[in-house]
């Protein structure tokens, strides 16, 4: 299985924009061959000291059966049509790719 932790910050203001775009996405991601799940999350106050809070980042957590899998998301037409429509709401990305340990 792999995980991917996949780290996006939107430009000041424009994270609702970007959650729309997004979530009207996931049924499309879900559906596909070795999804096996695809979440948004913000953070979230908690208090802790350890806590670094970003209010213009949307983290997503991804489960895929494997790298292969993984791959043909990243090339499948409804993402990179997603990709164009959120390319000038977004600041930076970056992506952490795991396995089980």
């Amino acid at each position: 299985m792999i995980h991917v932790i996949a780290t996006l910050h939107v430009k000041e203001g424009y994270l609702p924009e970007f959650l729309k775009h997004f979530k009207a996405n996931v049924p499309n991601v879900l559906a596909e061959d070795g999804c096996i799940e695809y979440i948004p999350t913000i953070d979230t106050e908690t208090g802790l000291e350890a806590q670094q809070i970003d209010g213009n980042a949307a983290v997503i957590v991804e489960k895929w059966r494997d790298l292969p899998a993984l791959k043909a998301h990243l090339e499948a037409p409804h993402m990179l049509a997603f990709r164009e429509q959120v390319k000038d709401l977004l600041e930076s990305a970056s992506l952490k790719i795991l396995e089980n340990a």
